[in-house]
């Protein structure tokens, strides 16, 4: 183990490149006058796998992530071990907060009666509870078959964010029984959560729908007033969305890395340029490709619940709720068409960045809009009746 911790401070030094000696005087490891390597093209984390004290000890004071494997460490013991890589990562001086924290899981789909079993909605319950009390931010999942590997990706994933971000708004986890308390306290008050507005800016000619047709519900009678629970149901909505926004704009820079490397004359001049642009590609379809499963299971999860909801507890809202399911299937069709555009990219063909683009901005365009328009018309609705 002093071995492995000599070993993690050698390839740091390596890893930090340019053009100085290597010099190590280590116990395990000595290097005089070695060069370090070409640094990498971003922060590469150094992940332990650890179970027993000394392991979690090093894990915290040096490492980047823990992951450990639910076969070896279940939900029941990780407080104890997380206990000793935040106590080794205080005393090293770091941020335990840093240390990210992986979970090696493996179950099945339609079974009962243990871990990860039943349906993905089960599997997302049992998920979401590993990072709500856990702190655990990523899991790695072992599979046997292509098909719960898609289950998982396509609808265990996006539930168990949707489940975990909902409840990490509503309430300060660290501080939960005082925040509960204070809140329960506070009088109410009018509603605060404010709408984010559409600036009318607009990146495409193409329009996928006429916003003058949408319509609006009408305003709630009286003085209304809202309990901090209350409006945290339309604060949750916005957040929501403003992750989405986040993710978008994330998207779109990478797509312009993408054209500032393809576009370099010189990169196409190498073979080693040339499979890197081609690895830029396929990231940008990964990133895309998730970014579209994150949407669409956010909008399944209004479609099939929330909508439901609020109609039945104002019918007034009908129209409002039909216009956005009607948009919901339109952004659909637009994710299609950009995922059709990013096969093209990842197979190289010529142009397929300019389409990619183009498809973007439509895209940007009608979520921009869709965001803005949904958050006016329920935040208020939301703070009266919920979601459920």
């Amino acid at each position: 183990m002093d071995a492995l911790g000599e070993a993690i401070d050698v390839i740091r030094e390596v890893w930090r490149g340019g053009d100085g000696e290597l010099h190590v005087e280590g116990e395990h490891y000595r290097i005089s006058g070695g060069r370090a390597g070409l640094a990498p093209a971003h922060p590469v984390e150094i992940w332990l796998g650890a179970y027993k004290p000394r392991m979690l000890a090093l894990t915290g004071s040096k490492a980047d992530g823990w992951v450990p494997s639910m076969g070896y460490a279940g939900p029941a013991d990780l407080p104890e071990m997380q206990a000793l890589i935040d106590d080794a990562a205080l005393t090293a001086g770091r941020n335990p907060a840093e240390i990210r924290r992986l979970y090696n899981v493996s179950g099945s789909f339609g079974s009962s009666g243990g871990p990860l079993q039943g349906e993905p909605a089960d599997w997302a319950e049992q998920l979401g509870r590993l990072a709500l009390e856990h702190g655990i931010d990523t899991f790695v999942l072992a599979v046997s078959a292509a098909d719960d590997l898609r289950r998982f990706a396509e609808e265990v994933a996006p539930a168990t964010r949707e489940l975990v971000e909902g409840e990490r708004s509503r309430v300060d986890r660290p501080r939960q029984a005082a925040a509960v308390s204070v809140a329960a306290s506070r009088p109410e008050t009018a509603l605060a959560v404010e709408p984010t507005p559409d600036d009318g800016t607009r990146l495409s000619e193409e329009r996928v729908w006429d916003e003058s047709t949408r319509p609006t519900a009408p305003a709630p009678g009286g003085d209304r007033r809202y309990t901090p629970d209350q409006q945290a149901a339309g604060r949750h909505l916005v957040d929501v969305h403003d992750g989405l926004r986040g993710e978008l704009d994330r998207t779109r820079e990478l797509l312009e890395q993408v054209g500032r490397g393809t576009a370099d004359p010189q990169a196409v001049r190498s073979l080693l340029n040339r499979m890197t642009i081609r690895q830029n590609n396929w990231a940008v379809g990964v990133h895309c490709q998730a970014y579209c499963r994150i949407l669409t299971g956010h909008h399944t999860l209004e479609d099939r619940g929330i909508f439901p909801h609020l109609g039945r507890r104002d019918p007034q809202l009908a129209a409002v709720l039909d216009r956005l399911e009607e948009e919901h299937e339109v952004i659909a069709e637009l994710l299609d068409r950009v995922d059709e555009t990013l096969v093209a990219l990842v197979a190289a063909e010529d142009g397929a960045l300019d389409r990619v683009r183009a498809e973007m901005d439509v895209l940007t365009d009608a979520l921009l809009s869709h965001f803005a328009y949904e958050e006016r018309e329920l935040v208020e609705p939301l703070a009266r009746f919920g979601y459920s």
